[in-house]
């Protein structure tokens, strides 16, 4: 008989040195084929004592089963490492999904609007809009604009070609909302109107054919030019931080009167023009219906791309809208 303990170390040295199913199948022939030591044993039982040949066959049995074990189990690993292998060849890198999408987000004057609106919703104002196409009523005549006016003319208003019965432009600012409110609301008021706004200019580092504005109005009783004077200072620490200081100076403009121009002041000690303002002329109140004699009102304005320009530091007006991706990313 043979040494079976000896055999089945064997068979087990023999499985470890076969790398795929193929070459375990070979090495497992020689241990449990037609051929092996195993069939060639159990033949040889009849040659054997009757007494022992139960035992001797027990023994076999045994034997071939732990071998086959063996083999079983090691075709399992080099299956399971085949897979593995199978696995890291075929994967497919996924981490560009797995990364945070880049996606839009508001334009950089939208921002600014919504930081306007609420800077001055903070102080009490409300928000208005209105049309971007008006009539002449609303644009200039309720605005205490004359026909003679330089700004009724096709150098600076775009007309609209609308026909009879009366003129229609795009609206130059957004003025025109504070004539809808006052005529659809009684006072006090205290509103800001932004919007896009509309001017015959050659777009050029300064100056947009389309640009955006903010207006505000209050319509109370007792407002004075101080109280003015007060919000707009209230405003620009609110939205430049409180070491920026505001002041005004004489202007004129035909919808207010007093009017003033407002700086604001720059780090270096100099002064930035950023807007006009002025107390509502008598006459815009009384083509409103609103007693001028009772009450008062100031009103101020200023361009949000300006505004935006001049907080960034832009060179160029214009790169507001060339919609350069490289820029936009920035803010």
């Amino acid at each position: 008989m043979i040494d079976l303990q000896k055999l089945s170390q064997e068979a087990k040295e023999a499985s470890i040195t076969a790398s795929t199913v193929e070459e375990l199948s070979k090495v497992q022939n020689q241990y449990l084929g037609k051929k092996s030591e195993l069939v060639k044993a159990k033949k040889g039982l009849g040659s054997i004592p009757e007494s022992d040949r139960a035992t001797a066959g027990k023994e076999l049995n045994e034997a071939r089963e732990s071998i086959e074990i063996i083999f079983t189990e090691r075709k399992l690993e080099i299956e399971e490492a085949e897979w593995d292998l199978n696995l890291a060849s075929e994967k497919i890198d996924l981490t560009e999904l797995l990364n945070p999408i880049t996606r839009g987000h508001l334009h950089l004057i939208t921002q600014a609007r919504d930081q306007l609106e609420d800077v001055f919703v903070g102080m009490g104002f409300t928000v208005a809009e209105g049309p971007e196409v008006e009539t002449a009523w609303y644009n200039f005549e309720a605005l205490n604009i004359p026909d003679w006016h330089p700004a009724r003319g096709n150098f600076d208003t775009i007309f609209v070609d609308l026909g009879e019965p009366e003129e229609v432009m795009l609206r130059s600012h957004t003025s025109p909302v504070q004539i809808r409110t006052m005529e659809r609301q009684a006072p006090p008021i205290y509103i800001v109107a932004p919007g896009r706004t509309f001017r015959t200019d050659s777009a050029d580092s300064t100056h947009l054919p389309a640009f955006n504005q903010i207006e505000g109005l209050v319509i109370d009783k007792g407002i004075t030019m101080g109280d003015l004077a007060g919000t707009i200072d209230a405003f620009v620490q609110a939205f430049f931080g409180k070491e920026v200081k505001s002041r005004l100076r004489p202007s004129y403009f035909p919808f207010t009167e007093p009017s003033a121009e407002f700086d604001i002041s720059r780090p270096d000690g100099s002064w930035l023009e950023l807007g006009g303002c002025g107390m509502v002329h008598p006459n815009v109140l009384s083509n409103c219906n609103i007693d001028p004699e009772e009450w008062q009102g100031f009103a101020f304005g200023f361009g949000i791309d300006r505004l935006v320009s001049m907080r960034y530091q832009l060179d160029d007006i214009r790169e507001l809208v060339l919609n350069d991706a490289r820029f936009l990313r920035q803010f």
